[in-house]
């Protein structure tokens, strides 16, 4: 019966091993390659990522709030704002992103034509009514606020309007004759809606349905409401990344990143032997989790967002290297494989969690108080520090005892150590 139950266990850690391996190598071959299956195309990481201005050149603007205080709502209209501004020039892989208290950064890339940039963000914006014959009948001056909000009967998404004591004179005019007609809402040329309408409106409240959920409807409110009370900014920074320095950048990253990882590979090989080679598949996990991450949250690569992946990669050996010495210090001490193998990472998890957690409150810290390339530094640190916890401390004790199950790691000289 015990036979039988150990060529069980000993097929079934063969098959999980299997298993694993074909993810894994799965995963590595979409993330390079690229397929498409069922109709869904997976693009590779380098279609997938985005890339920040130091890997692809570009322009970088910042833009100060000339106001004395600037609440959230006042700044959540400004980025709307200038990124529909921005939209227009037709770039994709745009950020537009609140820096400090007053100021926004807009990162442009693949474009170099400072003169066009300054003025398309340097125009204030015009936001008007228009009715069925073309002519203007409100501007963004007769709005007084704009909320959207979930109509409680129909549960639907809608933006409620008030307009001045001019621009309620003036709708009220205009819905009178054109009941049954559509009055299209624009910002400069882009028409945000067009709603119907229904029956004269007299009080100065008007109603718009029709959004697709709360969030455009909160969209479309916040451009209505910047359309009658603009913030004006001004420029207090711009700098042009030259597109040779961009395409330079990303391929000495790359052979930067292959020479560091190759040689951590061999390094563990060496020193740990087969469980080196189980660190090393964890590191290929790691590398792989951590940039479907990064394609999950559409974040911008950058120099700094590398940096903080190799980083990572770094700790990611780190904990694997303390969790090896220390089951090599239980097979030295004269205990057999599995129980040492269950000791060391047991005596290990102090030691990680402690390193890991104050190196993910320094992520906290610098992406609170940081700005620019500083938050793409930790955000690529705190998710490596996340993804790098869950390879040493599961997958790779999830490998090693697949291996033990099997029937590989029976002999301390797997591990590097010699018994007299």
């Amino acid at each position: 019966m015990k036979n039988n139950k150990k060529s069980k266990d000993k097929a079934k850690s063969v098959t999980l091993l299997v298993i694993t391996i074909l993810v894994i190598a799965t995963l590595g071959f979409a993330g390079l390659k690229g397929f498409t299956i069922a109709g869904y195309k997976i693009k590779p990481f380098s279609q997938a990522i985005n890339r920040g201005l130091d890997l692809q050149g570009g322009i970088s603007v910042v833009e100060e709030i000339q106001a004395e205080e600037v609440s959230p709502e006042d700044m959540s209209r400004e980025i709307e704002f200038l990124s529909m501004r921005v939209n227009k020039l037709g770039v994709s892989e745009t950020e537009v992103k609140q820096e400090g208290d007053k100021r926004i950064r807009i990162e442009i890339p693949g474009i170099f034509n400072s003169e066009e940039v300054m003025d398309v963000l340097g125009k204030t914006g015009e936001l008007k009514f228009v009715d069925p014959n073309g002519e203007t009948i409100l501007t963004g001056k007769d709005v007084k606020n704009a909320v959207a909000r979930m109509n409680p009967e129909t549960q639907k998404s809608e933006i409620a309007l008030e307009f001045s004591d001019e621009g309620k004179d003036k709708f009220a005019n205009a819905t009178k004759e054109f009941v049954g007609k559509q009055i299209a809402i624009y910002m400069d040329e882009e028409k945000l809606s067009e709603p119907t309408v229904n029956e004269p409106i007299l009080n100065g409240q008007a109603v718009i349905s029709g959004s697709k959920n709360l969030e455009e409807a909160k969209r479309d409110a916040d451009i209505i409401k910047s359309g009658a009370l603009p913030l004006p900014v001004k420029p207090v920074s711009f700098k042009t990344v030259g597109s040779q320095l961009g395409s330079d950048a990303m391929p000495n990253s790359k052979k930067a990143a292959i020479l560091g990882v190759g040689l951590v590979f061999i390094f563990m090989l060496a020193v740990y032997r087969l469980p080196g080679l189980v660190a090393d598949l964890a590191l290929v996990l790691f590398i792989l989790l951590d940039l479907y991450v990064f394609v999950a949250m559409e974040g911008t690569l950058t120099l700094a967002g590398i940096a903080g992946l190799l980083l990572t990669i770094g700790m990611a050996v780190d904990a694997n290297v303390l969790i090896f010495e220390r089951i090599k210090e239980e097979i030295q001490s004269g205990k057999s494989i599995k129980a040492s193998v269950n000791a060391g990472f047991d005596r290990a998890l102090t030691s990680i969690l402690d390193s890991n957690i104050t190196t993910m409150i320094a992520g906290i810290i610098l992406y609170n108080f940081g700005t620019g390339s500083v938050r793409g530094f930790a955000v690529t640190l705190m998710i490596g520090i996340v993804i790098s916890v869950f390879t040493a401390l599961i997958f790779t004790k999830f490998i090693l005892r697949l291996l033990l199950n099997i029937g590989i790691l029976e002999k301390p000289g797997y591990f590097g150590v010699k018994r007299g």
